[in-house]
């Protein structure tokens, strides 16, 4: 994810912190310390941070559950509004991705319980209103910041846990697809009430979670499509196969001419053996062009980590590698050399087409699904 920082790697999984992140501890600590001074802000951050840790700790259950089941998570970024585990590959089979959604929650469950158990009971029901406010035992705003961390992660509604287990339970009946579609349109319409229920009371951080969830629940859907569609087909019969390059030798300026004649705004950069060394974006361009002039070499600018897969490969398994790289990726024929490329935005059109084509068809019982 962009924006965000390295902290370490547990388990074969990077620790991301986003740097919004940043801007809540600044923003925690001056408002603690504008009330309460030096202390008061101290204690403020450290309360964040061990609700952090508690999300951490949440979203390790998913990645512990998910190896059960041979799916690596390579990172976790924390952001201000909680923490996402990319995993590797969703579990299509319902019951692998019930316990995977579960498990995060469940860790929650476990520390509420050793914190029940610690303070001898639940602490006032009053701190759960105001979990924010210093006058409260920290360990009791702990408690009632997990019950609320398990509630709110349960909401029917993707990209959060509720909405994959709505997911998981569906498709045991209906098949990953349909159920996918179902759950995200739940995901959308609680989107919806929870940004009116923002703007009507003044509540911008709901406003932000419901486009956050909004979002998530439109991109989920979509990658399923994505994935669904690819199943039988090679990455061949996807791939772009008409596009401009660049030399490795070639100027900024030339670039700037393709990105003026072409509505394609990636460019691969080969060498004479037509061999992929690099991609240069529009952003790399124009970040290159003010920085550098337009007689700088394409290679200072390009990014170079441009993952590859061959062209006679399932299209299933080059999502995978186009998920983990974050961008397109190359095609490759049996001697290296460049034929093709995968973005999202082909693939979009992809699925453009079928859903074109799907209209056609006549209108199947949602409740004759796979097994």
């Amino acid at each position: 994810m962009t924006w965000s920082i390295p902290l370490g790697r547990v388990l074969g999984t990077e620790i991301r912190l986003h740097l919004t992140f940043l801007l809540l501890l600044a923003w925690i600590g001056l408002a603690h310390g504008a009330e309460g001074g030096t202390q008061a802000a101290i204690e403020g951050i450290v309360f964040i941070c061990l609700l952090f840790g508690c999300v951490l700790l949440h979203e390790f259950g998913h990645v512990l559950a998910a190896r059960r089941y041979g799916i690596r998570t390579p990172d976790i970024t924390l952001l201000p509004i909680g923490g996402v585990a990319r995993l590797e590959r969703i579990p299509e089979n319902p019951s692998e991705e019930l316990v995977v959604a579960l498990a995060g929650p469940a860790v929650n469950v476990v520390i509420a319980a050793l914190l029940f158990l610690v303070l001898g009971g639940a602490p006032p029901i009053e701190i759960a209103a105001s979990p924010e406010n210093p006058g409260h035992s920290m360990l009791g705003r702990l408690f009632w910041v997990n019950v609320t961390l398990v509630v709110f992660n349960l909401i029917p509604a993707f990209p959060m846990d509720g909405g994959r287990v709505l997911r998981a339970l569906l498709g045991y009946r209906l098949g990953h697809r349909r159920a996918t579609e179902i759950a995200a349109t739940v995901g959308q319409v609680l989107a919806f009430g929870l940004g009116f229920l923002g703007l009507v009371n003044g509540a911008p951080l709901l406003v932000f979670v419901a486009l956050f969830v909004w979002l998530g629940a439109g991109a989920e859907s979509q990658a399923v499509r994505i994935r669904d569609l690819s199943r039988g087909m090679m990455v061949a019969d996807a791939m772009i196969t008409k596009f401009e390059t660049l030399p490795v030798t070639a100027p900024i300026s030339h670039a700037v001419e393709l990105l003026l004649r072409s509505s394609q705004t990636d460019f691969p950069v080969v060498d004479g053996g037509g061999r992929l060394r690099g991609i240069l974006t529009r952003s790399d361009l124009i970040r290159a062009l003010q920085q550098a002039g337009p007689d700088s070499p394409v290679m200072e600018a390009m990014q170079r980590e441009v993952p590859v897969v061959p062209h006679r490969v399932p299209l299933e398994q080059a999502l995978e590698t186009m998920q983990s790289a974050g961008g397109p990726v190359g095609v490759v024929d049996g001697g290296g050399r460049l034929v093709g490329l995968l973005t999202q935005e082909n693939l979009g059109e992809m699925l453009m087409v079928e859903a074109a084509q799907a209209s056609r068809r006549p209108p199947a019982n949602p409740w004759i699904g796979r097994a």
